[in-house]
């Protein structure tokens, strides 16, 4: 190991330098030739009265890269270095405190201790290369017939059926599908059969809402995915894309289309046919529209109260996409149906095709607008929005009252979409606390006595290290008690960042 070099300040100004090994065993260490004083000013130190010694570490350079303290686990040894558990069980094993919640202590292996057994077992850096380049392809093999495999089972699923239970929301993302395709039928119909602008609008209108309705149910069942090593926090913003995606169609294909026949409509207007059967199709369209538009709202109420918000907030900060896209197209389907039915009834009290074409361009402003706001709370959500105020006070206030924290700094929550928050936090600790906290699972009688032992620099070294260690172990398992109580006390916390300060 490289040398500990200390100082001793003798008396006022007069410094003397020691430099020890940690494989000197033949006694206290001695100074160096070069510094040593003369006999004269030793004396003059040892015969003044108000002589100080003081013991002062020099920094240890450790160069770019040191590895002599890194601990690895198991599975890594063997991934990495090609060993075998019979490998491993003649190294030196040590417990420390795990990271993952299920469990509290792991057993880890000296990084260079693995290193030199690798070499031992595989003769040289060349050989283990080798064993690792097969190896991966070995496993790159492997994951192309997992993923074959997963292929045949969806092909085989889909063929027979998937019999997993669907969602709540699910249910009524494919009831939407299904009441937006019959609507979308019906419509192209009148319009076929009328050669109205607006009924077009309103046909048009119906198909955004049922491919829309196709996307938001595939973020759904995206975003219920489990975390895997590529997305390690989950795929609950899955939804957010699809509402924004969505969001983006309704424009594109509804409001664009809309208004290009309604301004064809202006330019060249047609006569219109009977539009009795128009009327019909547009007051089944507005019950069943209208019937989903309750159950949106009735939804999102339930919700907001859950959260504690009003139906207001709640729709304007996105907190649930897959239904604030349901009611926002339901709104905009019974509105645009009562816009249409007026327009067509103007047209039909004076004839005036001009009418039904406003109502077109009517209609593509509605849809514009609420792919608008679709597209803007989407994107806020999507970029990382902090949770409430006074739910950020409440896990902070929660931190402050432990005893073991002074203060609190750098606070973000931030929603991660499925009420999922994430919170992370930079926190100054009372040393003192902490460090009663060990002793108080100490010997204190026999910390007492290995105190009273130290007689030489090297031994208070020794017995800093030992307790120094412990002591910034103790202050990580109290790192880990804060985020599990923070966890337990606030179940919609999933994923806690507390940094020592």
């Amino acid at each position: 190991s490289l040398p500990d070099c200390r100082v001793a300040s003798i008396g006022l100004g007069k410094v003397q330098y020691y430099c020890t090994s940690d494989n000197n065993k033949d006694g206290p260490p001695k100074p160096a030739l070069g510094d040593a004083p003369s006999a004269e000013k030793a004396g003059a130190a040892k015969a003044s009265p108000s002589a100080l010694v003081r013991a002062v570490l020099k920094k240890r350079e450790y160069g770019p890269k040191y590895t002599q303290n890194n601990f690895i686990t198991a599975v890594r040894a063997m991934n990495e270095f090609c060993l075998k558990p019979s490998d491993l069980e003649q190294l030196r094993k040590i417990r420390r405190r795990s990271p993952h919640d299920d469990t509290e202590a792991f057993t880890v292996f000296l990084r260079s201790d693995v290193e030199a057994k690798a070499l031992d077992v595989w003769g040289s850096q060349e050989a283990l290369a080798r064993e690792r380049n097969l190896r991966k392809e070995v496993e790159r093999e492997y994951q192309e017939n997992i993923f074959r495999n997963q292929q045949l089972l969806k092909e085989y699923k889909d063929f027979w059926g998937n019999t997993q239970v669907k969602s709540k929301k699910s249910i009524h993302s494919l009831a939407s599908i299904s009441n937006n395709g019959l609507n979308f039928f019906f419509k192209l119909l009148a319009w076929v059969y009328t050669g109205s602008a607006s009924m077009f609008s309103e046909a048009i209108h119906s198909l955004a809402d049922t491919c829309n309705q196709g996307l938001l149910a595939l973020g759904i069942s995206q975003s219920v995915r489990n975390p895997d090593a590529g997305h390690p926090y989950g795929f609950s913003n899955m939804r957010y894309i699809a509402s924004l995606i969505s969001g983006v169609g309704i424009f594109m294909m509804g409001a664009g289309l809309s208004w290009y026949h309604g301004i064809m409509g202006l330019l060249h207007p047609e006569p219109i046919e009977s539009l009795l059967w128009a009327y019909c199709i547009l007051a089944g369209s507005l019950v069943s529209e209208g019937a989903t538009l309750l159950v949106a709202i009735n939804e999102i109420r339930k919700s907001a109260q859950k959260n504690g918000l009003s139906f207001y907030e709640y729709v304007m900060q996105s907190r649930d996409p897959s239904t604030n896209v349901v009611l926002l197209e339901d709104a905009a389907a019974v509105l645009g149906v009562i816009l249409a039915a007026g327009c067509m009834g103007l047209t039909s009290l004076t004839g005036n095709p001009y009418y039904d074409s406003l109502g077109s361009l009517g209609v593509g402003t509605l849809l514009g607008a609420v792919s608008a706001f679709l597209i803007y709370t989407n994107t806020e959500a999507l970029l990382g929005r902090s949770i409430q105020a006074e739910r950020v006070q409440k896990l902070t206030e929660f931190l402050e009252n432990d005893p073991a924290v002074r203060a609190i700094h750098d606070v973000k929550a931030t929603d991660m979409g499925l009420s999922k928050v994430r919170f992370k936090a930079e926190v100054d600790f009372d040393g003192r606390v902490v460090t009663r906290s060990y002793l108080e699972k100490q010997d204190i009688d026999q910390i007492l006595n290995d105190i009273q032992q130290v007689k030489t620099p090297e031994e208070l070294e020794n017995f800093m290290l030992k307790h120094g260690e412990n002591i910034i172990d103790t202050l990580g398992a109290e790192v880990d008690r804060l985020e599990k109580e923070l966890k337990q006390r606030n179940p919609e916390v999933r994923h806690v960042d507390l940094e020592i300060l």
